[in-house]
């Protein structure tokens, strides 16, 4: 135990201290929006998440975020991330490991052991794909099992045969994506109904001849070799005659849970309904000074990149608000902010 504390004091002693008004957990569309409000409103300001983009930057192509047109999600994140950086924003890429009150500050500590004293918190850190939790899942990310229709479907060009886990929009619309690439596709869903997809995205389904529906059908085993990798998978109901299918690829598209270790550590209030951190109109969660922004919350049932970018430029305003109440900077400090337009 003794050794324990001495190494944690050393580790201390050796980590990066910095000071800051406003930490904005996540480097996804909800963290970047509320990083450039928190900078245009001249707070102290720091981002730290390892990951860049968030679910944006995986999304594949983006329709639907106005005034773009049609944009890579990883290009319209790299637009978010060059404004932020034009203000000079740090980001510092590693993610939140705690966060705990002292005095009336909040200790970050990043778990590259960097520690951020700061006034405000913004949590903006999204969601966590859920997984099969099957043998050599994680093994074979890459070679076969991927969390990314959009992503990597373009890899199974003339391929025989690749197959999507999942009832909802996302595995409905990455079956037909992966249908204009593989041979067959077979979209498997434990349910005997899909799970309340887009209504166009139904009807594209039933017009794409080369996706099967299994349902009321799980996945059993990951079937391959560390050679090859995944070559199929035995399914719990079998298909014309057989438990197996012959795969080049499989792709689990079954939702994602909200991140809460944080928010648990924090005492934060959690939808009891989905399991998201609960925020008023505000972006403000029950523990003065924390706030939260995007997938993470219950703020709406809307999980897109534009809600989230609203959700974070919210979040900073609060935050704001916060720090100029609580701050000890020195001189005379501006009024409380309502609302910009510019």
């Amino acid at each position: 135990m003794q050794a324990t504390q001495e190494t944690e004091g050393r580790r201390t002693e050796m980590s990066e201290v910095r000071e800051a008004d406003v930490l904005i957990a996540g480097q996804g569309a909800a963290a970047y929006a509320a990083g450039l409000y928190s900078a245009r409103y001249q707070v102290d300001t720091v981002i730290a998440a390892e990951q860049f983009g968030g679910e944006t930057a995986i999304g594949g192509v983006i329709e639907n975020y106005p005034g773009t047109g049609d944009i890579d999600g990883f290009e319209l994140m790299m637009k978010f991330k060059e404004q932020v950086d034009k203000l000079e924003v740090p980001t510092l890429n590693s993610n939140v490991a705690s966060v705990s009150k002292d005095g009336d500050r909040f200790k970050v500590e990043l778990e590259d052991g960097t520690i951020v004293n700061t006034l405000a918190v913004i949590l903006a850190v999204g969601r966590e794909r859920r997984k099969l939790g099957l043998p050599r899942e994680e093994e074979w990310m890459g070679k076969g099992v991927s969390y990314c229709s959009t992503c990597d479907a373009p890899l199974y060009r003339n391929k025989s045969a690749a197959a999507v886990v999942g009832g909802g929009s996302a595995a409905v619309e990455g079956a037909i994506l992966l249908a204009k690439y593989a041979k067959t596709v077979y979209l498997l869903y434990r349910g005997d109904k899909l799970w309340r997809p887009e209504p166009i995205l139904l009807k594209v389904l039933e017009q794409t001849s080369n996706v099967k529906v299994l349902l009321e059908t799980e996945v059993a085993e990951l079937l391959g070799s560390d050679m090859a990798g995944l070559t199929g998978v035995r399914i719990t109901k079998p298909y014309e005659g057989s438990d197996e299918l012959t795969l080049d690829g499989l792709f689990i598209e079954a939702g994602a849970d909200p991140r809460v270790e944080i928010p648990e550590q924090l005492g934060l209030d959690l939808n009891p309904n989905t399991n998201e951190v609960r925020v008023d109109r505000m972006q403000r969660t029950n523990v003065p000074g924390i706030y939260a922004a995007g997938d993470l919350t219950d703020g709406t049932d809307l999980k897109q990149t534009i809600t989230a970018a609203a959700q974070g430029a919210i979040a900073a305003l609060s935050a704001y608000n916060f720090v100029m109440e609580h701050s000890s900077m020195q001189g005379e400090e501006p009024d409380a902010v309502t609302a910009s337009a510019d």
